[in-house]
């Protein structure tokens, strides 16, 4: 099998993945599955969204055509994907709307808008040579796995684990449908894709640190 028919067949497997994955986390929030009471942590929640990262990172390491695709994949689509995030702002309609807490609907929404709005920017950025592998690229990157931390954090606390923090409110709302795609399918892509991105500059400029680490030793040119 040449490289492009291997490329395809990986395309395919990644599509199919995500397909079922979308489809387990619509079914369990139907059925109240990922549901827990106030003042629990939200495990179900907390497993969807670290689960998909963890096999993305152990794919990228075990497989070699898996990680030929994630180094092939064109970064300013990557990129441009990441611009759906300025819907944060809904966050912010919500929490106005007394649905949400402020002390998660103020940095999830805020830090979605910021991201979505400079993806387009960033995206044009791309179009000049070295650009992604320049330090603001990178910590472009990083802001926005640092935004995703920070919402999923700031939304288990409101969750009332720590009672009297974000008031009455919480982020019940989260874990149910359509809001609970949000943290179990969306922003797992989120974060692969800007891995992705760290991970393709890693590895293909003298920045190895992060390639290495993966145990993925790529030559400089691919």
């Amino acid at each position: 099998m040449d490289s492009s028919e291997n490329h395809s067949s990986v395309t395919w497997i990644v599509v199919a993945l995500l397909a079922v994955w979308f489809a387990v986390v619509f079914v369990l929030a139907a059925t109240g599955a990922l549901v827990r009471p106030t003042g629990q942590a939200p495990i179900p929640i907390g497993v969807g969204v670290l689960m998909p990262i963890i096999v993305f990172l152990l794919a990228f390491r075990l497989s070699r055509g898996f990680r030929d695709f994630v180094l092939g994949v064109d970064l300013r689509l990557a990129v441009g994907i990441q611009a759906w995030r300025f819907a944060g702002i809904a966050f912010l309609a919500l929490y106005a709307q007394g649905s949400l807490p402020g002390f998660f609907a103020w940095p999830a929404g805020l830090g979605d808008i910021a991201v979505g709005l400079t993806a387009p920017w960033v995206v044009m950025a791309l179009q000049r040579p070295g650009f992604e592998a320049s330090k603001l690229f990178m910590w472009w990157n990083l802001l926005g796995i640092l935004d995703l931390v920070v919402a999923v954090t700031t939304g288990v606390i409101s969750n009332g684990l720590a009672p009297g923090l974000a008031g009455e409110i919480t982020t019940a709302p989260m874990a149910l449908l359509p809001l609970v795609l949000i943290p179990t399918f969306f922003v797992p892509i989120f974060v692969i894709l800007h891995l992705a991105a760290l991970l393709q500059v890693s590895c293909k400029s003298s920045r190895t640190t992060l390639c290495y680490w993966l145990g993925a030793r790529v030559q400089a040119e691919i």
